[in-house]
């Protein structure tokens, strides 16, 4: 027998809803919207950012590329920065991923005392701010001559990212039976052949879980970016917060505004592709480790 919600209790669970997703939703929208007209419809009265006028005036049309235009243009680079920025990101996404799964699948079958050790050694270190461990790779990559390069940055991302996706693949491996891994190898199965054809199987979910939040630390990061690459091999965000601070002296403000847009729509097309991966990763219990 179903059990019937009061009318006022449903109106107030869908009104409530409904208004968070227009708070949240509300500053891309009201900013994608905006990037597609003149700055001082942007930044003007609100409604000239809804009605257009200045830019139909100027342009003869309601929208303007202007500020992509701007963006992408040879003078800001920011196109080079989003190629940068995608491989960087899908290069320590696959490497923490490999090693993370590898090492979680070990740490959540062993039975070592170590195991726990190593853990919480992880967790500390993941815990520290990433400035302090970026400092400490200035000295040798000066040293070296490599300091500005691509890969260093991949390197740095996958060493802070590590300990993150060990503990979220354990997590998921915990719940995983044991005695999933004795079937394979009573079936004749040595112990990498159960993992890849009996236990990866059924963790795909959580393997996009943990790729996903991989993929906006690498995708997002700030700190280790700035500080380790050079201008020609910068990344997105750094390029932006460069963009943001100079758009008041060189009055080019449609251009970060474009910028923002480009870097934020991707991550809302990522969610919604994988949005059922991973809300079924993350009630699999990755999050309970």
């Amino acid at each position: 027998m179903t059990r019937k919600h009061p009318l006022a209790l449903l109106i107030l669970i869908y009104g409530f809803a409904a208004l968070w997703v227009v708070v949240a939703a509300f500053p891309f929208i009201w900013t994608t919207w905006g990037s597609l007209k003149v700055e001082t419809d942007f930044f003007g009265h609100w409604t000239k950012n809804l009605s257009g006028v200045d830019t139909l005036r100027e342009f003869g049309a309601y929208f303007t590329s202007l500020g992509y235009d701007s963006a992408f243009s040879e003078k800001k680079q920011f196109g080079q920065a989003v190629g940068n920025t995608m491989i960087i990101t899908i290069f320590t996404v696959v490497i923490s991923l490999t090693f993370g799964t590898l090492g979680g699948y070990a740490l959540a079958r062993s039975t070592a005392r170590y195991a726990f050790v190593l853990l919480i050694i992880a967790l500390i270190f993941r815990a520290m701010p990433h400035i302090t461990l970026v400092s400490g790779y200035m000295e040798p990559l000066f040293s070296w001559g490599i300091w500005g390069e691509t890969w260093v940055a991949v390197i740095v991302l996958v060493a802070i990212n590590q300990p993150f996706t060990i503990w979220m693949m354990r997590s998921f491996f915990m719940n995983v039976p044991r005695e999933l891994d004795e079937s394979a190898m009573i079936d004749g199965c040595n112990r990498l052949q159960g993992f890849w054809h009996v236990i990866m199987p059924v963790m795909w979910p959580g393997v996009i879980t943990t790729g996903l939040f991989s993929f906006l630390l690498a995708y997002n990061d700030f700190t280790v970016t700035s500080a380790l690459l050079s201008q020609q091999n910068t990344t997105m965000i750094p390029r932006i917060a460069g963009f943001l601070g100079s758009a008041q002296n060189d009055g080019d403000q449609m251009a970060a505004v474009a910028a923002v847009v480009t870097a934020t729509a991707p991550l809302f097309v990522l969610i919604m592709i994988f949005q059922r991966q991973l809300v079924s990763g993350l009630t699999a219990g990755a999050v309970k480790g």
